[in-house]
């Protein structure tokens, strides 16, 4: 059974993860493509391996490797969205996004781990392009979450790249280092 993650993540934008070691602050908007890419490239690693094993969970309560990959791929094309809204509309509210029930509904432990790891790398392309176009003069627009949680472009890219790399952290150990 999992246990829904409630915690509100948004304090990453004020100081570094004790856990995965990545001081959001601390990262450039430029650098955002680049981790987003880097980060893909390690899934990509990841997801080579044996599929049985990486459909096993730690604990019940735990993401399998394929369940945690599933939830990167599917938030880079979320923020992708979510980031064209920002750019294309003034103050867009974002729509609720269950993660948990998302992986209940697409089953993300019965997934193919190639298919995934082919979707995991798109998703994170598209999303580091988007980021890449965005100009200076549009790092300032915002957009809000359902919670009130309010982004710039600027604060979202680095609120966006914390998640992938504190789940690379679940499930390697491995702590983020700065380049």
């Amino acid at each position: 059974m999992m246990i829904p993650d409630t915690k509100d993540w948004t304090w990453v934008l004020e100081r570094p993860c004790a856990d995965c070691g990545l001081d959001t602050p601390a990262v450039g908007f430029e650098q955002v493509p680049g981790m987003i890419r880097e980060n893909a490239a390690a899934w990509t690693g990841l997801l080579a391996g044996d599929p049985a094993a990486l459909r096993e969970r730690p604990r019940p309560e735990v993401w399998s490797v394929l369940e945690y990959a599933c939830h990167v791929r599917d938030v880079f094309r979320l923020f992708d969205v979510r980031l064209k809204l920002m750019l294309a509309e003034d103050g867009p509210l974002f729509a609720n996004w269950d993660q948990d029930a998302t992986a209940v509904e697409e089953r993300y432990g019965e997934q193919d781990p190639a298919a995934v790891s082919v979707e995991l790398a798109a998703g994170a392309e598209q999303l580091a392009r988007s980021f890449e176009a965005v100009t200076d003069a549009e790092r300032g627009r915002t957009g809000l979450r359902s919670d009130g949680a309010r982004f710039t472009v600027e604060s979202f890219a680095r609120y966006l790249i914390h998640d992938p790399v504190h789940h690379r952290y679940d499930v390697t150990g491995a702590r983020h280092q700065a380049s």
